[in-house]
């Protein structure tokens, strides 16, 4: 992808990986859609409904700052669900497509 920032584009590799970890069998698949779900709530609320991938991108950098109480809240009794590189990153993934910028749209 031409004249994307390295940090988007890395970005974008991180959450296709999680989306494909997402789509695997796993025992707490259940567990991880509704950490994902969490995801896109918090999402709405930090970047609206429209937004760029850079936009995402920087949402995504802070979110070391939250996801982890966020899932431990919206699944404490499953930590295994609480992986960021997959329940997260599928969340990221799955917002990126809608981002007024991106190539998916």
């Amino acid at each position: 992808m031409r004249g994307v920032q390295p940090e988007v584009m890395t970005a974008l590799l991180d959450w296709d990986a999680g989306e494909r970890q997402m789509a695997k069998p796993s025992p707490t698949r259940d567990a991880r859609l509704r950490v994902v779900s969490a995801v896109e709530d918090q999402l709405r609320r930090r970047v609206g409904n429209r937004y760029t991938l850079a936009d995402l991108t920087a949402a995504y950098e802070g979110s070391s700052r939250w996801y982890l109480e966020l899932a431990a809240a919206t699944v404490p009794g499953t930590p295994d669900a609480w992986d960021p590189s997959v329940a997260l990153d599928a969340a990221f993934a799955r917002w990126a497509r809608n981002a007024s910028d991106s190539v998916a749209r």
